[in-house]
């Protein structure tokens, strides 16, 4: 046994060592057929001793089992997106903020190759992969605080490392990264696709997207999937220099852009800029910008972050390609708010290595500024290479006698006429109760995961809606497993599962209902703020707008679209239809805010967090304010009650709440705070809070 587990360790080392040298450094040591050879003596010698099999063996990629769905999980820290940029004049600004509010000009930025993938975080425990978890939509309320666990989906991808290489790896161990399908994958997936008389993928971030989605880790693996890692969250053990770590996670096994460089100035980061502007067609992946961050992580959390992005990095996005074709004819589309959207459809033409054949119009103000024709030439490009747009015609070869494109009066699903408030440039479909596409569209929205969560997509809506069973989303509370049988397609196992899936809904938290609802300018962020104020959706339908109005985030606009809602009486009656169903539309005792009495001195107070701390991180921070009643922003002024400072304060925002008098706490005495309960501290000048052995934080 013992030389049988000798040998099986052997064969793993192996090929592990193969997989790392063709799959991530693409230099490949063997052939094809002797790396077969190997994988199956492995797996022989595994099938004969399933005792000495484990996680990381090469031959436990592939699981054999679907999986029903897809957990969620909550990120240690949130994944940001980037602030995007798509002028070198902006680029300046950036780097000359980084400047001013580093207070020095001897900075260093890293600058790399954006790919144009689905955002990844890997968690590593002793060196094992545990977790893989996608970017997430943000249903926690903050984006890209919530991701869902495609660990073995991930498994298949076989340029990342089940087990670390090496040595000198974090035990607890967190990457990001980015998960691709390269070009040739693309191309050859799509041939397949075709043949088999399959609808094409778009472009190869959808693909990689879809893929990774799929609940079946053979489909997965089958793709050929690639990743790219870009960034190491957290890990104070490691080099205080982002490009020094992904030097490191190299060494370890993973595969790191070799895109990347080191700038000392702007005039280094706008050559960067300017030799991938070109070089980028010949990548072998999608690329869609290049990403500049601040290399040293003790500066970048100095900088810190706004709500959404970081401070200490920014996207400069390529410019888009451009291509001309014909305008074959416009449709008009009506959406779920009753909002018509015209669509054109073109001759289909190549643009950024996919097919193009429908491009957006915007509105009816862009149709008229155009001066839009059938049969114009126009050019198309593609907004951030993924979603084409027109953006002109060449009006010299428009054809004598071509048709002006006008944007119709009536609604073209339900013939209702069409409206446009004054400051809007959409024109809406009065129909609001009995339009098909608003009406399938809201059932839609409704059922979607950061809503009701009902696993119910839109050709099943479709059925129903052409079957006359559901018209509103309180039929679908209605609808009985027998209903169900009745469709076409649908089996006991298919029928049950929809309907508990729509009874489990009921159990779903008031902020997301209320969210499902569809109620203009109310998203999750905002339905959250509001099921924080109002216990249950009788209190909200009698709020006032000097009520709404005086809520922080809420603006008159959306004030307003609240009160619109409740007004109608179809709307009432849903509400009322929707409570009798089973849908209580209150708060559940996990979304009731939390009692702030023990902690009347953070309770109310708004934070400004900067520097660098040693017990815990700028999010931790920001999340105990936030558990606790206060407020964190970004910026200080008047409204500012506290400065929380860590090491390497930055020297702007040090002589700014100096000058407005605000009290700064170290870190030692925010803790302090914490402990004394209900007594806060009193606003004092700031060189009296800090004792002599802190004097060095600054």
């Amino acid at each position: 046994m013992e030389q049988v587990a000798h040998r099986i360790a052997q064969l793993r080392e192996e090929i592990q060592a193969h997989n790392h040298a063709y799959y991530v450094l693409s230099s490949p040591t063997i052939s094809d057929y002797d790396f077969d050879q190997l994988l199956k003596e492995l797996e022989r010698l595994e099938k004969a001793h399933p005792e000495l099999i484990t996680p990381d063996s090469p031959t436990q990629r592939v699981g054999a089992d679907r999986t029903e769905g897809f957990t969620q999980v909550a990120h240690r820290y949130p994944m940001l997106s980037l602030a995007n940029t798509y002028s070198y004049d902006e680029v300046k600004e950036f780097y000359q903020r980084v400047q001013r509010d580093l207070g020095r000009e001897d900075f260093t930025i890293a600058a790399e190759l954006k790919y144009d993938g689905l955002s990844i975080s890997l968690i590593y425990e002793d060196g094992l992969l545990v977790r893989a978890v996608t970017r997430g939509d943000g249903t926690l309320g903050g984006d890209g605080t919530l991701g869902d666990d495609v660990t073995a989906n991930v498994r298949t991808i076989r340029s990342i490392p089940l087990r670390l290489r090496g040595e000198g790896y974090p035990s607890s161990f967190e990457i990001r990264g980015e998960i691709l399908l390269p070009f040739t994958e693309f191309n050859r997936i799509n041939s397949e696709r075709e043949v088999a008389g399959l609808p094409l993928f778009a472009n190869p971030r959808n693909a990689a997207s879809g893929t990774l989605k799929q609940l079946d880790p053979a489909i997965v693996a089958s793709r050929r999937l690639d990743a790219f890692f870009y960034y190491v969250p957290g890990q104070p053990e490691l080099p205080d220099s982002h490009f020094e770590r992904l030097q490191l996670c190299a060494q370890w096994g993973l595969k790191v852009s070799h895109a990347i460089e080191r700038c000392h100035s702007l005039k280094e980061v706008l050559a960067f800029l300017n030799h991938w502007d070109t070089a980028r067609h010949d990548a072998p992946v999608a690329t869609d910008g290049v990403v500049l961050k601040v290399d040293s992580i003790r500066s970048q959390e100095e900088l810190g972050y706004t709500s959404k992005t970081p401070r200490w990095a920014i996207a400069y996005k390529f410019q888009a390609e451009q291509a001309k074709t014909t305008l074959l004819s416009v449709d008009f589309q009506v959406g779920r708010t009753g909002a018509v959207t015209p669509v054109a459809n073109l001759e289909a033409v190549a643009l950024s290595g996919t097919t193009v054949r429908r491009a957006s119009l915007h509105n009816a103000d862009f149709i008229q500024s155009l001066d839009l024709h059938l049969l114009d030439q126009v050019f198309v490009e593609k907004g951030g290479e993924i979603i084409p747009k027109i953006v002109g015609i060449a009006k010299e070869e428009r054809p004598q006698g071509a048709e002006p494109v006008t944007f119709p009066t009536h609604c073209p699903a339900c013939g209702s006429p069409l409206h446009r408030s004054e400051g809007e440039a959409a024109y809406y479909c009065t129909n609001a109760s009995s339009c098909p596409p608003q009406q399938t569209a809201r059932l839609e929205h409704f059922a979607g995961r950061k809503a009701a969560d009902i696993r119910l997509g839109s050709e099943t809506i479709d059925l129903l809606f052409s079957h006359d069973l559901v018209h509103n989303i309180a039929d679908l509370y209605r609808l009985t497993v027998e209903d169900l049988l009745a469709l076409p397609g649908f089996k006991d196992r298919s029928a049950t599962k929809l309907y508990e899936s729509i009874q489990e809904s009921k159990k779903r938290p008031f902020r997301a209902l209320l969210f499902g609802l569809g109620i203009r300018f109310v998203g999750e962020t905002v339905a959250k703020t509001l099921t924080q104020r109002y216990e249950d959706i009788q209190a909200l339908g009698k709020a006032t707008l000097e009520e709404l109005t005086a809520i922080p985030d809420i603006g008159r606009v959306i004030a307003e679209s609240i009160i619109d809602y409740f007004a109608t009486e179809a709307n009432r009656q849903l509400i009322l239809d929707l409570q009798a169903l089973g849908l209580p539309l209150r708060r559940l005792p996990e979304e009731e805010p939390q009692a702030t009495s023990e902690h009347e001195a953070i309770s109310g107070k708004s934070f400004v967090i900067s520097g660098v701390f040693s017990q815990h991180s700028r999010e931790e921070y920001k999340a105990l304010i936030e558990s606790l009643g206060g407020k964190v922003g970004s910026s200080i002024s008047s409204k500012t009650s506290y400065v929380l400072a860590g090491e390497n304060m930055g020297p702007s925002k040090l002589a700014k709440a100096t000058d407005l008098g605000i009290t700064i706490l170290s870190e030692s005495q925010f803790l302090s705070l914490l402990d004394q309960g209900t007594k806060p501290i009193p606003n004092q000048p700031p060189t009296s809070i800090f004792p002599e052995e802190e004097a060095n934080l600054f």
